[in-house]
């Protein structure tokens, strides 16, 4: 019997006591959700109290209108009436006192202690260079260009939404601050375009420019740097910066040409010249992951190495876990998702009111994810959505390429635990685009169905690693995904799993 179906049932209670460790997620950012929309409410109220306000005084002023304009045709004969002359000393000494109070009253309480109690729950700057990294991440991986996520043309998106001039421009600013021009290009370029478009922006063309001209210019393309500086100092002759980076340009590119021409004089035969980058042909510069591109092929559905051949060897099957009492009348639905290594998935594993329940317990508990970097090996915390225990990945929610077992022999639960045999990996939702969980060693992609389970062995039966069960979470492109895993470790299934013959067994 396999270990996970004996520890199953002890499982849905036990993940209680693990802490989950998230920083924010779609599930949390639907709290967001209904504070704006208390805003609104309260912005509205206020709007009415000013209208109210203002209605009184507009009242107040037309009369006053009125009576001026006829007190000040004849002042003398106005005031030779008594009770003109009493109400014009009531008039300045009361009713004007009262119109500065009520000119004076603050109708703005009520909205500014809302807004100051739900201030402590909004969003931070570093929530919202993580959700323009999100994007950028999404960008990248599903290989969409920057109108196509500007005009929000995403598969499965049932609101539509799309980016502003001012949101091209933030996106390309987080990008230049991180020292990413790269996408401080794209997002710059496609902020222009809009603009250019005549889209209302209080964006000026200046400061798109201004951090355009200098990211090209950071590609060595100095033809192009040159000329979006041009472009910039016609619109603002005074813009000091644009005037010292053209004349710095213009000292470069004359270098460049005094280069070529000694190089023809060494050289008369060779007329070849350096070809110019073009606009926009810019690559994407290469990262610490080294199997990136593989991992992001998978991630679209590319590159799955199932051949028909090896599709005839996976086979569905009632399993009763050799006749277990809890399995005899409603054994569970296994069905084979790869081959080798042996990867199952298991079906009405979790009914809808479990995973509702699951989803409400885990809530309170999500945190930021603590992840052991992949260059130093150092434990850090995660700039991307997800958990261990119970997971809920927001927009492009991911965890990158990683194995479930320990290679470093001095971790602590390796003496008490052992190490991880196996994961058992629940999907708790379904997800519109995107979100897979692949193996860039093998090739396999395994897509979130709701209510079924994946398992896997990552020990060969003598104990040794499987490197080949390295595997990513996708980023999350279109919904919300929310998974729970358990692992189970070697102490305690020595008999259910025994050793094999040899290493690979």
């Amino acid at each position: 019997m396999k270990p996970w179906l004996q520890l199953f049932f002890t499982y849905v209670f036990l993940i209680w006591h693990t802490e989950a460790e998230f920083f924010t997620s779609i599930g949390q950012m639907t709290d967001l959700i209904y504070a704006e929309k208390d805003l609104v409410q309260s912005l509205k109220e206020y709007i009415r109290a000013e209208e109210s306000k203002l209605s009184q005084i507009k009242s107040w002023a037309e009369k006053m209108d009125v009576l001026t304009s006829k007190s000040t045709s004849d002042p003398e004969g106005y005031l030779a009436h008594p009770v003109n002359a009493y109400k014009l000393v009531k008039r300045l000494n009361t009713d004007w006192l009262e119109l500065e109070n009520l000119v004076l009253q603050d109708t703005t309480n009520g909205f500014i202690a809302n807004l100051t109690i739900q201030r402590q729950f909004f969003p931070t700057e570093e929530d919202e260079t993580g959700a323009a990294k999100a994007l950028m991440r999404l960008q990248d991986t599903y290989k969409l260009d920057p109108e196509t996520l500007s005009r929000g043309n995403l598969p499965g998106t049932k609101y539509r939404s799309s980016l502003t001039v001012g949101d091209c421009f933030g996106m390309g600013k987080t990008a230049y601050n991180d020292g990413d021009y790269y996408h401080t290009v794209l997002w710059m370029e496609q902020a222009l375009k809009q603009h250019d478009e005549g889209e209302d922006t209080t964006v000026s063309k200046v400061e798109i420019l201004d951090y355009l001209s200098y990211a090209v210019f950071q590609f060595g393309d100095l033809h192009r740097a040159m000329e979006l500086t041009r472009r910039l100092i016609s619109l603002d002759s005074a813009h000091e910066r644009a005037g010292s980076n053209l004349r710095y340009f213009e000292k470069l590119l004359e270098k460049e040409r005094e280069e070529e021409e000694k190089e023809k004089s060494v050289n008369r035969t060779n007329t070849t010249t350096e070809p110019v980058v073009q606009s926009g042909a810019y690559e994407r510069p290469l990262d610490y992951l080294p199997e990136r591109d593989i991992y992001e092929a998978l991630c679209r559905g590319e590159g799955v190495k199932m051949t028909p051949r090896r599709q005839k060897r996976l086979f569905c099957r009632y399993h009763d876990g050799n006749r277990n009492p809890h399995l005899l009348i409603a054994p569970f639905k296994e069905e084979d998702e790869w081959d080798s290594p042996h990867i199952v998935r298991y079906y009405d594993v979790m009914s809808d009111e479990e995973i509702e329940k699951i989803k409400q317990l885990a809530k309170p508990r999500l945190a930021r994810a603590t992840v052991r970097d992949p260059k130093t090996g150092v434990l850090t915390v995660a700039s991307y959505r997800q958990s261990l225990a119970v997971a809920n990945y927001g927009m492009g929610g991911q965890y990158e390429p990683h194995f479930d077992f320990s290679r470093r022999p001095f971790d602590s639960t390796l003496k008490s635990e052992g190490n991880r045999l196996a994961t058992f990996l629940n999907y708790m939702s379904d997800v519109e685009a995107g979100g897979a969980t692949v193996f860039p060693d093998f090739g396999a992609a395994i897509w979130p169905k709701k209510g079924t389970a994946v398992f896997w062995y990552n020990l060969f039966r003598s104990g040794e690693g499987d490197y080949r069960t390295r595997h990513a979470a996708c980023p999350v492109l279109v919904g919300c995904k929310w998974v729970s895993n358990k692992w189970f470790h070697e102490r305690g299934n020595e008999f259910l799993r025994p050793c094999g013959r040899t290493e690979v067994d």
